[in-house]
């Protein structure tokens, strides 16, 4: 169900929205709902991936790296008592 809404422009923003939405055979209405609906599909699909990003970042990623040493092994501190 489409509704009306109003909308308060400047008159020189208006008159360029009008010739716009003109060569583009169509009207001032159908130019601004179109920008609104990509405009809104655009955040969707930023907040889709911004949770996919954010649950990938929660998981624990092996690196194939080693277990940490502690601090005696890594100066060999044993062989000098």
């Amino acid at each position: 169900m489409k509704q009306n809404i109003t909308l308060a422009l400047d008159r020189e923003l208006l008159v360029a929205a009008r010739g716009l939405a003109a060569r583009q055979g169509t009207s001032v209405s159908a130019l601004l709902a179109e920008e609104l609906r990509e405009k809104i599909g655009d955040a969707r699909r930023y907040e889709h991936s911004k949770q996919i990003a954010l649950s990938m970042l929660e998981q624990s990623w092996s690196l194939g790296g080693q277990g940490m040493k502690n601090r005696d092994e890594i100066h060999d501190r044993t062989s000098l008592r």
